[in-house]
């Protein structure tokens, strides 16, 4: 099978040793007077384990272990294993403690079809199968089409038995394709991510990419995370600080209240205003001076709380991309490091983020910037202040700079100091970003870009989506449809008013 690879799973501890110390297999040893070592014995051990066939049992603890619902609160948790049990009894599929390959087939075919996974193929692409059961027809060839298993030039494959070794490369391979369980599987955008992190990952590939390397960096607004509703998330947090918040209204600056006052009327009416990004940003930092960090932080996770105006079971906290979640957890189930590099002030990003979905620390969240000072320092420079015992630090209250276009490049090369592999973005304010990491990169890159199509499940536009198409095709970026590649967008028990 192409996709089968040595893997540490399929070894103990033992073997392993004996293979790190060259005792397999020495061609030193005379032919005629082999004797065995102890690290002969358990390799043979471990040999003989791994080709006895695989059980329901261990399958199904498998799957239970894969958590694909991790992003979806409200589908099923682990009933799919009893109604997969259900299923062999009505198709009067006899299984006499191991499975052959139309049962474990089978098996991954009503997992996938109870976890809400996309079960479409294609007939062309399909392998000719022979000799197998009725029943077993359409997880066959579904079982190929995702390339879990290669069923081609071997009459007697559907009905032979799967060893240990063969079921755990397998599932392996069904885990990394699971990962992206809401794509759609036809989608070009998926089927070039799994390509790509197959050929960088593959030590005798020519596209290997060592571990160190392996970097990928995401924008956050509309690339991970609603984007507008009916703006940023940044925006309507300010917004909020200077026009509603009780404890701050009447001490908000004139400037600060003219900020706020465009963000209202861009929310209803849609007019831009030149200069918004940076005023926004300086009036964030002066109407949080003075908070320490960890106030800060408590600040947004109350305001993460309201609910989405545009949604149904949702709140401003909550509205992840939950296939992108997926591609975060893939990279990094592969060895890649994520960053997020967004626009968005760096200390509200973290704040999103903290006791979320998204499992970044805050070393790898990368944003826009303020001052920040000890809680004592008053006007002294930094220079000149020692951090005392009583100290703490707290937002000083001045703007730096607003990560976006070429300044997320200029904070990668400071920041992160490697050249990143992998881009993924959503706007012309990415657009820098996914340009570096794709001219004049020693290793295999790749920048993909989300079309905001959906206007049905999301806050989507045709217009802007079709632009970023266009600019996906001159600048040979991967265009990713949130309409026509994703399976779910929030998660089943989400709805758009």
């Amino acid at each position: 099978m192409k996709f089968i690879r040595n893997r540490i799973g399929t070894l103990t501890a033992a073997a392993i040793l004996c293979l790190s110390t060259g005792l397999f297999g020495s061609t030193s040893i005379a032919k005629d007077a082999p004797e065995l070592s102890s690290c002969d014995l358990q390799s043979a051990a471990v040999s003989a384990e791994l080709k006895t066939p695989v059980t329901t049992e261990y399958v199904t603890e498998f799957l239970l272990n894969n958590d694909l619902n991790r992003y979806d609160a409200a589908a099923d948790d682990s009933s799919w294993a009893e109604k997969i049990m259900n299923d062999f009894v009505t198709a009067q599929i006899r299984v006499y403690g191991s499975l052959n390959h139309e049962q474990l087939a089978f098996m991954l075919y009503k997992y996938a079809e109870y976890n809400g996974m996309d079960l479409s193929y294609s007939e062309k692409d399909a392998a000719e199968i022979k000799n197998y059961s009725p029943w077993a027809e359409k997880a066959l060839k579904w079982a190929a089409d995702l390339g879990v298993m290669e069923v081609s030039g071997n009459a007697e494959y559907a009905k032979s038995e799967v060893s240990l070794l063969e079921a755990r490369d397998i599932l392996y391979h069904f885990s990394n394709v699971s990962a992206l369980s809401l794509w759609r599987n036809g989608a070009q955008s998926r089927r070039q991510l799994l390509d790509y992190v197959d050929a960088v990952t593959d030590e005798e590939g020519q596209d290997f990419i060592p571990v160190k390397d392996r970097v990928a960096v995401f924008d956050f607004d509309g690339t991970l995370f609603c984007e507008t509703d009916p703006n940023y998330f940044d925006y309507m947090l300010l917004k909020h600080r200077v026009l509603d918040d009780p404890d701050y209204r009447d001490k908000a600056s004139e400037f600060e209240r003219e900020v706020a006052n465009k963000i209202r009327e861009q929310n209803e009416t849609g007019k831009s205003f030149s200069g918004l990004e940076v005023d926004h940003g300086k009036a964030v930092a002066s109407s949080f001076a003075g908070m320490t960090i960890n106030e800060f932080n408590d600040y947004v996770q109350k305001f993460k709380q309201q609910d989405l105006p545009s949604y149904n079971g949702m709140k401003r906290g909550e509205c992840f991309y939950r296939p992108m979640l997926q591609v975060v957890d893939y990279l990094t189930r592969n060895y890649f490091r994520v960053y997020v590099v967004s626009g968005t002030d760096r200390f509200i990003v973290r704040g999103i983020i903290h006791d979320s979905m998204l499992n970044l620390p805050n070393s790898q969240i990368i944003g826009s910037d303020e001052t920040v000072v000890a809680s004592g320092q008053g006007s002294t420079d930094g220079l000149e202040y020692f951090y005392g015992e009583k100290d703490q630090p707290k937002l000083g209250g001045t703007f730096i700079i607003k990560n976006l276009k070429m300044n997320k490049v200029s904070v990668i090369v400071k920041e992160i100091g490697q050249q990143p592999v992998l881009s993924f973005g959503n706007s012309t304010g990415d657009g820098s970003m996914a340009a570096f990491v794709t001219r004049g990169n020693p290793y295999r890159s790749m920048a993909f870009m989300l079309l905001c199509d959906d206007t049905v499940r999301e806050n989507g536009s045709e217009a802007k989506a079709a632009k970023m198409l266009d600019l996906c095709t001159k600048q040979n970026w991967t265009p990713v449809s949130m309409r026509d590649d994703w399976v779910s967008i929030y998660g089943s028990q989400v709805s758009k008013k």
